[in-house]
């Protein structure tokens, strides 16, 4: 189903509204990923959009399933033990955010589900869009 309209989560609530993204312009992405031994790094598994004014504006996974689109700043990386470590850094050459680094988000729109909330996110910018969603509990960003 799609929408303009935030639908909570259940669990995490309904988080920052999407339209506060509009006119924000993307400076920076930073992420996380999950680096197991010599492993090459997994993820995204979460990304901060970095934007010339206000908060940062986190994209991450919730264990239900559903899409947290919150306010909040890059917490830093940490130890696992034998699973491994979180790292957080700059990331956005290794995003598909890439092409739209210094261009202003001009829409988003948002996809839910009734019992889970949001699931989707695709945000606008002048040279293409790129959706963000939670497949299976994961992150994936796409470009389109």
């Amino acid at each position: 189903m799609e929408s303009e309209k935030s639908y909570g989560c259940p669990l995490h609530g309904g988080g920052a509204a999407a339209q506060s993204l509009v006119g924000r312009m993307l400076a920076e992405v930073v992420g996380s990923q999950h680096v197991y031994g010599s492993d090459a790094p997994v993820g995204p598994l979460d990304v901060w959009l970095i934007g010339d004014r206000s908060a940062a504006v986190h994209v991450t996974t919730g264990s239900d399933g559903c899409l947290i689109v919150e306010e909040s700043e890059p917490h830093a990386g940490y130890d696992m033990g034998d699973w491994g470590r979180v790292t957080v850094g700059s990331i956005g050459n290794e995003t598909p955010f890439a092409d739209h680094i210094g261009q202003s988000i001009l829409a988003v729109r948002e996809e839910h589900e009734p019992n889970t909330g949001r699931v989707a996110l695709e945000i606008s910018f002048p040279s293409g869009r790129i959706r963000c969603e939670s497949w299976a509990e994961d992150l994936r960003l796409t470009p389109m």
